[in-house]
């Protein structure tokens, strides 16, 4: 008796000594695969930011991508910002957030940039902003970025990452998709090429809209690609959905997607369908 209570009161020691241990590892010190589960030191992840055992992209910020995707950048009405039309709940708190998380005062990054000799209007989403969501800036910036293209005859890469139309601005955000969408169309119009590359998450009104409307649209590995969510299509069908029925892989099979393709090929791939498929490379 005497021998089981004093090896519980070791084991007792011993978990107590293992908690406090957990307890000095720093935040962010691992970082485990979404996709494949593996689990990596954050250290062990470059700038690229991708799982080295998949190929998964993590979810980075539009500057984090922003600093290995081009040679040069000129920022485009960066002074854009959401209002608060439905006096929502905690919103403006979210944006402050969102703010200090991304370095943007909304959810996506536009501008002027160029690769080699290549120049184009480049837009970037970004997920570290209220999960990317749309909302009526986020859809004056994108309108502008189509229209500024136009008028200088560039093309347009758009990198997409999204929960949607953002919520907290109801339907002003929804009508979001068809004024973007009318300046991509004008865009086209005028004969000139809009590249989309879709990351993870690309979902909602964002994939029912834009996203959906480029002349060539590359994707990263693994990256959720849809409309609705898994649980909102499995309650209404009432039954399973396939595993990978979102993703990225499957998404191309149907011929959705032209290509995947890794962050790290990403810059020379774009620059290269650029000079190739682009009006003005000037």
């Amino acid at each position: 008796m005497k021998l089981y209570q004093h090896k519980n009161t070791l084991t007792e020691k011993h978990v107590k000594a293992n908690k406090k241990a957990d307890d000095r590892v720093p935040d962010g010190l691992i970082r485990k695969c979404p996709k494949c589960g593996v689990e990596i030191f954050a250290n062990q992840l470059d700038e690229y930011a991708v799982c080295p055992n998949c190929n998964y992209g993590f979810r980075i910020s539009a500057k984090q991508r922003l600093k290995w995707l081009v040679d040069d950048f000129e920022e485009w009405d960066a002074d854009i910002k959401p209002s608060d039309p439905l006096h929502f709940p905690n919103y403006q708190k979210q944006i402050q957030k969102a703010e200090t998380n991304s370095g943007l005062k909304e959810s996506v990054l536009t501008g002027k940039a160029r690769i080699n000799d290549v120049a184009f209007a480049l837009g970037i989403m970004d997920p570290t902003f209220i999960m990317g969501s749309l909302g009526q800036a986020t859809g004056e910036k994108l309108a502008r970025l189509f229209e500024e293209a136009t008028v200088e005859k560039l093309p347009v890469v758009l990198f997409t990452a999204s929960g949607g139309a953002r919520m907290q601005e109801g339907i002003l955000s929804l009508m979001q998709m068809a004024k973007v969408s009318n300046c991509v169309a004008q865009h086209s119009k005028a004969g000139l090429l809009y590249l989309v590359v879709l990351t993870d998450p690309t979902t909602g009104g964002v994939t029912a809209s834009f996203a959906s409307q480029g002349d060539i649209t590359l994707a990263e590995p693994h990256a959720m690609v849809g409309f609705a969510g898994r649980r909102v299509i499995e309650q209404t069908i009432h039954q399973k959905v396939a595993p990978d029925l979102q993703s990225a892989e499957n998404v191309l099979h149907h011929g959705f997607i032209d290509q995947i393709i890794t962050r790290q090929a990403e810059k020379q791939t774009i620059a290269w369908l650029l000079k190739v498929g682009g009006k003005n490379n000037g």
